[in-house]
């Protein structure tokens, strides 16, 4: 009869806060900015001129529902 082979399975090393957070940081930021261009950037709001920004994520507006007509 045949043994089955088996693999030691890998150690996981765990990951400190310390080390996540600057990344979480940056990535919520960055997830915030890209909220407020798709969702805000038009009218009173705007921090750019123009409508290239609002033609740019016009798609992105609608299927995350944010109105803008």
């Amino acid at each position: 009869m045949a043994h089955p082979i088996t693999a030691a399975a890998p150690a996981v090393t765990p990951i400190s806060v310390k080390a996540i957070a600057p990344w979480a940081l940056f990535v919520g930021l960055l997830m915030l900015t890209l909220l407020y261009f798709v969702g805000a950037e038009q009218g009173a709001t705007a921090l750019l001129s123009g409508e290239q920004v609002h033609e740019w994520v016009h798609d992105g507006r609608h299927l995350l529902g944010f109105p803008c007509h």
